[in-house]
């Protein structure tokens, strides 16, 4: 029987996303439900992680996990980072913005970031972890597949962006697959 868990999100790719990396886990994520409206006003990650975590157990009262993510730019002083998903209006804008911004610049190293917080069923922290993905901003859009700003992110190790790889391939090196394997191990061998 698989065992369900609320993915403190609203965010239907990312919840795809997680519940393609936990299928051979037995676990199933499902959404926070009605009422999940956290205030994502934390000065790091792991914070924003925290306050999405407790938001969902405070509506769900079941065993809760939360992400929070975002792209880090080197040359951008680690922009746009925490403020990934406000960072322009539409995704497209949000692309356009970092090309321009990065325009002449040669260092374009970036990293994505996750910090996943797992509650219990008490709504206690159970675990923290934070997994990176290291890699670069392209200089022009690829790909079609996965979202946020995957069309212009290169992982390290490939010459194609992230968008361009199969879900498989992504849900093996992304750095929200890191933080969540970390956490679907932990939660097998509890």
């Amino acid at each position: 029987m698989m065992k369900e868990i609320v993915f403190a999100t609203g965010n239907l790719g990312k919840l795809k996303e997680v519940n393609d990396i936990a299928k051979d886990y037995g676990i199933k994520f499902i959404l926070p439900g009605e009422g999940f409206n956290p205030v994502e006003d934390g000065d790091t990650f792991e914070e924003n992680s925290l306050k999405k975590a407790k938001e969902a157990y405070r509506v769900s009262k079941k065993m809760t996990l939360a992400d929070d993510s975002g792209l880090c730019v080197k040359a951008l002083n680690g922009a746009p980072g925490l403020y990934s998903a406000r960072y322009a209006g539409s995704q497209n804008e949000k692309i356009e913005k970092i090309l321009k911004e990065l325009e002449g610049i040669a260092d374009r190293t970036a990293k994505f970031v996750c910090c996943m917080t797992l509650l219990d069923d008490d709504g206690e922290i159970q675990d923290v972890y934070i997994g990176e993905c290291q890699g670069e901003i392209t200089t022009q859009r690829a790909g079609s597949n996965g979202f946020g700003f995957d069309p212009v992110f290169k992982p390290n190790g490939y010459n194609i962006t992230m968008a361009e790889l199969s879900e498989d391939e992504k849900n093996k090196i992304s750095h929200r697959s890191i933080a969540l394997r970390h956490i679907l191990s932990k939660l097998i061998s509890s």
